[in-house]
């Protein structure tokens, strides 16, 4: 499976895939400039190669998302595990099966069901819907059930679960020291759920398992113990086995792509993942002939993954069936109510009540990061497109009159004091704190404003775990992402503590 260059005409992609006979087709955004320039360019290259493509992209929902029309802009899974309902997570992958369905695409690579732990998960976080792993079951079997029944396939990741890492597999090795007991009681929980409730695909993960994988330094994806014992042959699932991204940095130090991708097919994946290179998918192509003709790869196996592989793409033939109508309107009020609900019962909402007194006043000075940059990376609601205008529209709406002022996700020196300069006289001040873990800036940001700030309240987007950097008993809550619905969720809860304290 293969992602290509936004850069790429469509003659150099027909012959990358004439070239490489990848069998997947991974979107990004880079790959998403409109619906109808998506339809027509995947109509156009599939009809050039003679045949149906197996189309894949990660919807997630929240920090997740590609594609930037027709679709909803659902929450983070965390915010819909504070729910705890698995009414909404069904709903929420049938309103996504027809959306997607209607673009074009076949295979959604969700829902993640990493459990998070204690530890600070940088790569997960958000994505997770918690940290007990009878919800993440239960929810993450409820989506995938609602996706699959209304005709698009699903795929469950990261197998044998990351929840618990405090690296990013995109960037480095994480190295899990994960015990077989915890692996049974809390990890493979949701996988199990998700088998039972009949996924059609599982991803595997890139993190070291020296309790799980036999080869101390193997990463999983290279771990036959893994991939084939555990995942396979112990769980007895059936159905498609996809590596994560070849091209990561968590592998970068195990030789080149197409070597890491001889070695997740030996280790029993039916499909690898090469997200960017069109260099390193030709290499792949070609030791992964290569291995065949000089019979590394087994006639049983390429027979058995091939028909793996076979059923998952003659699941879904028809392209472009057009969605029910109303799915995008009906998916944009399921998403507000996610979102309100989920935030309210959360225990940073609980927390921002009490902490609030009756004799504050309304907010004077609002800072607000500059999430538009974000959009050139992934995809992002029209609305929040104008950084100011939209924190202004949302604030206005929930009653809360105020002055916005705009912050760099990881500000610098200058642009730190001339904020705090803005501030000092306010009687009041909201902070909406971007991911405070990642960006030195921002935590300054949060540092001076609580020993300068007067009635200082935070409100934390994207890092689920912002809350314990605070220094002091700082009225906050998390809104655990940034989406649109999140910012007017936790602005709305604000709003209605104010009211409720004002009484």
């Amino acid at each position: 499976m293969l992602g290509v260059p936004g850069t790429m005409s469509l003659d150099e992609v027909i012959q990358l895939y004439q070239e490489t006979h990848a069998l997947g087709l991974i979107v990004f955004s880079r790959n998403f400039k409109s619906a109808a320039l998506f339809k027509s360019w995947l109509s156009s290259l599939e009809s050039a190669l003679d045949r149906k493509l197996l189309v894949a992209v990660d919807h997630e929902g929240g920090r997740v998302i590609h594609l930037s029309e027709e679709v909803t802009f659902f929450a983070d899974n965390l915010t819909l595990g504070w729910t705890g309902s698995e009414d909404y997570a069904f709903r929420q992958g049938v309103l996504e099966a027809g959306q997607l369905r209607g673009l074009g695409i076949d295979l959604n690579l969700a829902p993640t069901l990493d459990v998070l732990t204690a530890h600070y998960s940088p790569n997960i976080g958000i994505r997770s819907y918690g940290k007990d792993p009878g919800l993440v079951a239960r929810l993450g079997a409820a989506r995938i059930k609602g996706m699959q029944v209304s005709g698009l396939s699903a795929c469950a990741k990261h197998f044998p679960g990351q929840g618990q890492s405090s690296l990013d597999a995109h960037l480095d090795l994480p190295v899990l020291m994960t015990s077989p007991d915890e692996y049974d009681s809390i990890h493979s929980v949701p996988f199990k759920s998700a088998i039972q409730a009949g996924v059609a695909a599982v991803m595997t993960s890139h993190p070291v398992y020296p309790a799980l994988g036999g080869l101390q330094s193997d990463p999983a994806t290279f771990s036959n113990a893994i991939v084939t014992g555990l995942l396979r042959e112990k769980l007895g699932f059936r159905g498609v086995i996809l590596s994560d991204d070849l091209e990561m940095g968590a592998l970068k130090n195990y030789g080149t792509v197409g070597e890491a991708a001889l070695r997740a097919v030996l280790a029993g994946h039916d499909m690898v993942l090469i997200c960017s290179d069109p260099l390193a998918a030709r290499e792949a192509a070609g030791q992964l002939r290569e291995a065949y003709q000089g019979h590394l790869l087994s006639d049983q196996f390429i027979e058995e993954s091939q028909e793996r592989l076979r059923v998952l793409q003659d699941q879904r033939q028809q392209r472009f069936e057009a969605p029910a109508s109303g799915y995008v309107k009906e998916g944009a009020l399921l998403a507000e109510r996610i979102a309100c609900e989920g935030l309210s019962k959360s225990r940073s909402a609980q927390e921002i009540q009490m902490e609030l007194s009756p004799d504050q006043t309304l907010n004077s000075v609002v800072i607000y990061p500059k999430l538009s940059v974000l959009s050139e990376k992934i995809a992002f609601e029209a609305e929040m497109q104008n950084d100011g205008a939209f924190i202004e529209s949302v604030l206005k709406k929930a009653g809360i009159s105020a002055q916005a002022v705009l912050l760099s996700l990881d500000p610098g020196e200058i642009e730190l004091k001339t904020v705090l300069k803005t501030v000092e006289d306010s009687p009041e001040v909201l902070f909406f704190c971007f991911d405070p873990h990642l960006y030195e800036g921002c935590r300054r940001m949060l540092r001076e404003l609580e020993e300068k700030a007067a009635n200082l309240k935070v409100i934390f987007l994207r890092d689920p775990f912002g809350a314990d950097l605070l220094e002091r008993p700082t009225p906050s809550m998390n809104a655990f992402g940034f989406r649109a619905v999140q910012i007017r969720a936790a602005v709305r809860i604000l709003a209605d503590c104010r009211l409720k304290n004002n009484v």
